[in-house]
């Protein structure tokens, strides 16, 4: 998908507790004042950030944890501030459904190479749920434990389901996720640690099941798709993933033999082709207890190109690069 000779380039990035550097009224606190990042200034990370969005050009960038919006804040004025000061292409900013608790998803693009509007997918559900990929907003029903009981999923911060236009006419389909984390935050002791961990990976897997149930809609109806974001899992990560059979990213990637029915990623295909030698990484985290870092794989791109008028879309990132 081309506008001319270019490739149509696309970004996912997640910027760890960006909310913290912006007042209230969406200026940037570009000082010497702590972030909530590890010894470094707000000006620091600033500085960081403005250098890597000028160097990623893209003509979107799916932002993952993007400034709070609420009564006192604006994800979009936070953001389009921070896009004319560094005089990024991808100036104007567009959010969903916002998050019921912090940190929004949230996209930068550029006007001149894209139209974008929120297009949520879906009927939304009763206070009950649906078990049928209902609108993100919404709830879903779903048997966590095999106990012939469903339960109520919800997203705390709804995928941003976004319909995109080239100059050309072509529409893309696109889906920004945050996925529920695994870790198990505030639980005392090993059994405690345990059992929240195992909860809280049921209820990623199932966010992630409703996610592959639009995108098989998506894939029905013959539409070009990407699916981006942080979906805190990756092949392999833990011992966990072994009790359900597979990972959040396979499932949404598509598990089915059928080529027409996956979405594409390089990486992830590296990372299940082989457990052990080399892998992509997407991410670093200090386990303390242990004294080593985590490098997962799991913020991603996912594509599934129909592109009937023909070319390239690029699917790339600052912690992840793919092509499809």
């Amino acid at each position: 998908m081309t506008n001319g000779p270019r490739t149509l380039r696309l970004a996912t990035y997640n910027v760890e507790w960006f909310n913290a550097l912006f007042d209230d009224r969406g200026r940037m606190r570009s000082d010497s004042g702590p972030s909530a990042r590890y010894k470094t200034t707000r000006a620091e990370q600033l500085g960081a950030l403005g250098i890597v969005f000028t160097a990623l050009d893209a003509d979107l960038v799916m932002i993952i944890e993007a400034p709070d919006t609420n009564g006192h804040r604006s994800t979009v004025t936070a953001l389009e501030t921070f896009a004319r000061h560094f005089g990024l292409r991808a100036r104007k900013a567009l959010i969903g459904f916002p998050s019921e608790t912090e940190q929004e998803i949230a996209c930068l693009y550029d006007p001149d190479r894209l139209t974008l509007q929120h297009d949520p997918q879906g009927v939304l559900s009763t206070s009950h749920g649906s078990p049928d990929a209902p609108r993100f907003d919404g709830t879903f029903r779903y048997d966590l434990d095999a106990d012939m009981v469903f339960e109520s999923i919800r997203f705390s911060k709804p995928p941003l389901e976004l319909a995109a236009t080239t100059l050309t006419g072509t529409i893309l389909r696109l889906i920004g996720v945050h996925a529920k984390s695994k870790n198990p935050y505030g639980a005392v002791g090993r059994e405690a640690q345990i059992r929240l961990s195992i909860e809280n990976r049921r209820k990623q897997l199932a966010q992630c099941l409703w996610l592959r149930q639009r995108v098989e809609g998506h894939l029905a109806s013959g539409d070009s798709l990407v699916v981006m974001g942080d979906f805190n899992d990756g092949p392999g990560i833990d011992e966990f993933e072994k009790l359900f059979g597979h990972s959040g990213v396979e499932i949404v990637l598509g598990t089915t033999p059928d080529p027409a029915l996956q979405l594409t990623d390089p990486h992830a295909a590296m990372a299940l082709s082989s457990r052990v030698g080399l892998s992509p990484t997407t991410a670093r985290f200090y386990i303390a207890p242990q004294k080593r870092f985590l490098r997962p794989c799991w913020t991603s791109s996912w594509s599934r190109p129909t592109l009937p008028r023909g070319g390239p879309i690029g699917a790339s990132g600052t912690r992840s690069t793919t092509r499809a």
